[in-house]
Order: C-alpha cells, then structure tokens, then sequence
C-alpha cells in the first residue's frame, strides 16, 4: 500500500518549528491601591467627598498655614516621631539655641482675628517661636553624645540624633554642593520628590510626605498614627492596611486639591472625636457611614 502523499502546495513546517511553543502575553499586574480606590468609589458612591464635607462642617475648613523652610521641617519631623509634638519643639528650639546661625527669620504660628497666636494646621504643639534655622553644618559635626544631649527633650534622642545627622549628610552630598537646600524637590513629580527624600536614612513616606505637602503644596497625603486609625475605622482604606499601603491608596482616592484638608481634618477627628480607646461615637457625624460601628455601612 504506497503512503498517502501531502496535498500538493501544502507548506511543510520544520520539526523545530512545530515544536516551538506559541509565546504567551504577559498579563499586566494590576495595582492594589488604584484597585482598592476603583472598588471603594464603586460599592461606596460618594464617602470621600461625605468624610470631608462632614469634617469640615465639624471643624471648619483648615488653612493654608505658612511652615518652616524644607530642611526645618524635615528635622522638626524627625524629632517629632514618637513622641509629642510639644516635645519635639523644645528640642528644636534646643538645637537653635546650642547651634545658632544667622538667616531669615521663619514664623511656626499664625495669629487669629482675635489676636490668638495658633499653632500650624495639623501640628499638635504649640508652635515654635519666630526664629532661624539652627546652623546645619554645626549639627552635622557636632560629637553625637553632644547632639544627644541637646535633643533631649524631644525623647529617643539616641535614635533621632544619628537620624538627624545622617539625613544633613545627605543632602549636603546629594544636592551637588548647593548645601543644605531642598528647594529643588517643588520642581519635581510628587511621587518622585517622595522618592528622592525617602533614600535618605531614617526618612519614610509619613515624613517625607509631611515636608512636601507642608513646604511645597505637593498632593502627597501623609499617614501619621491617627489618620491611618480614622481611615481604618470609616473604611476608606482596607482594615489590614498599613501606613505604608495607604499612601499609595490616597494616592488615587483624593483629587490633589483635597489632600491638604484631608490630613488636616482627619488628624483633628483622630484627636478631638475618635479616640484610639474612647471614641465619641455618640457625636459623630461620620457615624452613619462609619464601618467601625457597622461592618456593612453604606
């Protein structure tokens, strides 16, 4: 019996060709936090713009304060990491008056209509006192158990001390001998200036987020201890989210222009209404969308 010949014209595929897999499309990872964002938007219509109407009827509408220069902030923001904020301004005006330098002169407090000297929106001290940066370069040389010493008062300075010192090195040799100047992060991409200050040492995203936000007016939302507690309970981020993970989710959820009075009015409802232990559900009017009260709110 003769074999069956192929049918004249039909091309032959090489062995290795037939063999060769068909290559497959990568599937592009999706992102958790525009996901999250995409999702709450869908199954919970309208609970962001709810969350600050209600804050700022409760709170009023925060201002828009004038801060310290970068490199104050940042330091000031260092010293103010576990611990209170009355404390961290003790050992920055401690750092001003062992480390005096010459300079322009900024102001930490706004005055009322009445006359009230107030604190920064958002900052939970006092306010500093009109005064100069502290003298940079002396810091940075200053023997550590000297700085320790005179940071103090701000608690942790075993920690903070090399952490200060450490994040003046940086700037000075990442800034092409401009100093120390961050000025240069306003002209940059939100998440890229973010980017930039958490490479250096003992810097997060809270931190960093702070000083663009306060300093230069970038959308980035910092997440501090009770704004990261308030977010969790309301459901505007997941229950199990970290800090971390609910930067980028803010990232999404706020429109830029919103993201200076979502931290300040989320902070004040931390502090003044939902407390960590006590909270005052009774007087609150985030209540009826509140997951914490009810798991399935709306």
């Amino acid at each position: 019996m003769k074999p069956v010949s192929p049918q004249r014209g039909a091309a032959r595929k090489p062995a290795a060709a037939a063999a060769r897999p068909k290559p497959t499309r990568r599937r592009k990872k999706s992102d958790p936090a525009r996901t999250w964002a995409r999702t709450l938007a869908r199954k919970r219509p309208g609970l962001v713009p709810f969350v600050l109407h209600e804050l700022a009827a409760l709170y009023g509408t925060p201002r828009r304060d004038t801060r310290l220069d970068p490199v104050s902030e940042l330091v000031l923001t260092i010293l103010s990491q576990n611990t209170a904020d009355v404390n961290s301004e003790r050992a920055f005006q401690a750092l001003r008056d062992a480390y005096p330098a010459e300079g322009p002169v900024t102001v930490h407090r706004v005055t009322a209509p009445d006359g009230t000297e107030l604190p920064p929106e958002g900052w939970g001290g006092r306010g500093l006192d009109p005064g100069s940066a502290p003298d940079w370069a002396a810091i940075e040389r200053a023997p550590i158990d000297e700085l320790m010493e005179v940071i103090r008062p701000g608690g942790l300075a075993p920690q903070k001390a090399p952490r200060i010192q450490a994040a003046l090195r940086h700037i000075r040799e990442h800034t092409d001998g401009v100093g120390y100047d961050l000025a240069f992060l306003g002209a940059l991409e939100p998440r890229e200036a973010r980017d930039w200050l958490t490479q250096v040492p003992g810097i997060g995203k809270k931190t960093a987020s702070i000083v663009l936000l306060f300093c230069f007016g970038l959308p980035l939302m910092p997440v501090d201890t009770h704004v990261d507690r308030v977010s969790r309970r309301i459901g505007l981020v997941p229950p199990k989210a970290g800090p971390d993970e609910q930067h980028e989710i803010y990232w999404h959820l706020l429109a830029p222009e919103d993201v200076h009075a979502a931290h300040v009015l989320l902070i004040q409802h931390g502090r003044r209404t939902c407390d960590a232990r006590r909270p005052a559900c009774d007087r609150c009017p985030l209540a009826p969308r509140c997951r914490f009260l009810d798991a399935k709110a709306p």
